[in-house]
């Protein structure tokens, strides 16, 4: 049934996917990752219990999530020799030692600390609890790092040469490392992570908040969201301008598809709200624009000219239409988190944040809104990168492997099967924990007097009683 189809769009279409599940877990356990060593910090600060009952119900989401990632992420690994096999060969003497890197710091950190963050508590005391937990959420900002070097090194490659074999082998790590795109890109995924975990925390709080479970560990979890809501949300939107600006420099094709600019605009160029991009007349279709406002983001200019288009080789081109929307989309999200965290300073600031039914469903419905925009931003930084596997030096279609297509689409389809079973099973377990947060152990203030075992206290006995001595 697949021996119409292109071997080399089927292996994309399988890597897409299988990454595409990968990236939410990651994501999650990143931000998640940090989230309790801010909680188990704060317990010991502060001493309130609270922070400790929050640490160990997300110590368990986090278990989870971690694993699915971990085994998600082993599967992209196979991918590598079974349908990109030539990529391997030829980018292998700069990849591979990355990822192994990343095995041997990351991995390796995390490991050893996990089990010790998970199960150790009492065995080994609050303070030294304390570092593994700080040792597993730097673990994971490592392994962040380090992936983001690989990819970043794909979209815009330094520090290398070609070898007689045609091979990429490293002639500089400092450069192969810093590349020019590798510090936005990790400041703006790791943001992304910590907006992920905030706004699933967040609508966790907010949900339990809507039906009065645990109000003291439901306002807390929902405050501090809030904060990283309304903190780092215009903080990310400012780090993804400078790297957009850092991708028209590199990658300026990639923009160019962002923005439907097909055409070249040499007094300035509209910014395109909406519209559908209509590759086979090179115009967007309906477009609703702001004219030159493109030339003011970018360029800083009105009249700034900017290329478009019509100035790439139309088989050097990337697919408009998908990195066009899912620009978009990610656009949608970040400035949807901007406006709850504004909205909730708002209410903060009116004394209402825990009070404000409105807000609250808001967040809920808010809760997926992270994993959508790092899909959204990396279907548009994969897609958009097309048709280069390393950008500018070796084309997709040169590196697959040299398979059929009825395989890979056997293989696409047991991973279809595989995946929504497996992983929608340890997602809904992981929403079913989120929703089981237990009723807080002390009451509210005002609700009367502490009732322990089922014994009411009563008047203190005067000293000269019985039980004086």
């Amino acid at each position: 049934m697949f021996e119409a189809f292109d071997a080399t769009l089927l292996a994309r279409v399988q890597f897409a996917f299988t990454v595409s599940f990968h990236i939410i877990f990651p994501a999650f356990s990143i931000g998640l990752a940090s989230y309790l060593a801010v909680l188990e910090a704060l317990w010991l600060w502060k001493n309130d219990e609270v922070y400790l009952e929050l640490f160990n119900f997300w110590k368990t989401i986090f278990a989870v999530a971690f694993g699915m990632g971990v085994v998600s992420g082993i599967v992209m690994s196979y991918q590598f020799g079974t349908n990109w096999s030539v990529f391997s060969d030829k980018a292998g003497p700069v990849i591979g030692p990355l990822m192994g890197y990343e095995v041997l710091t990351a991995f390796f950190l995390e490991a050893g600390f996990l089990g010790v963050m998970l199960f150790g508590l009492n065995r080994v005391g609050p303070r030294l609890h304390f570092l593994a937990t700080v040792m597993v959420a730097f673990g994971t900002l490592i392994s962040a790092t380090w992936i983001l070097a690989v990819n970043s090194w794909m979209q815009t490659p330094a520090g290398f040469s070609v070898n007689e074999a045609g091979q990429f082998v490293p002639d500089d790590w400092w450069a192969v490392i810093f590349n020019p795109s590798f510090p936005y890109r990790l400041v703006h995924m790791v943001l992304a992570a910590y907006l992920t975990t905030a706004f699933v925390v967040g609508a966790c709080g907010a949900w339990h908040l809507l039906r009065n479970t645990a109000p003291r560990r439901a306002r807390a979890m929902f405050s501090m969201a809030m904060w990283m809501a309304a903190i780092v949300a215009p903080v990310q939107i400012f780090a993804g301008d400078q790297h957009g600006l850092n991708t028209l420099e590199h990658q300026p094709a990639k923009v160019m598809a962002m923005e439907g600019h097909y055409q070249s605009h040499p007094d300035g160029a509209p910014l395109i709200l909406f519209g559908i991009p209509n590759s086979a007349e090179k115009r967007v279709d309906y477009a609703i624009e702001i004219p030159k406002l493109s030339s003011l983001i970018l360029k800083h200019s009105l009249d700034a000219p900017l290329a478009g288009l019509d100035t790439v080789p139309e088989e050097l081109q990337p697919p408009v239409a998908i990195v066009f929307w899912s620009f978009r989309v990610m656009l949608l999200m970040g400035f949807s988190m901007l406006g709850l965290g504004l909205w909730s300073l708002w209410c903060r600031y009116r004394g209402t944040l825990h009070t404000n039914d409105r807000l609250h469903r808001i967040a809920v419905l808010m809760g997926p809104s992270g994993f959508v925009a790092v899909l959204a931003g990396w279907i548009t930084t994969e897609v958009g990168r097309q048709p280069y596997t390393v950008y500018g030096h070796l084309l997709t279609a040169d590196s697959i492997s040299p398979i059929g297509a009825p395989a890979v689409g056997a293989s696409l389809i047991a991973f279809i099967i595989v995946y929504f079973f497996v992983f929608g099973a340890g997602t809904f377990y992981i929403l079913r924990l989120m929703a089981r947060l237990p009723r807080d152990t002390l009451p509210e203030l005002g609700e009367g007097p502490i009732r322990t075992a089922g014994v009411t206290p009563g008047p203190a006995q005067p000293h000269g009683g019985q039980h004086g001595h």
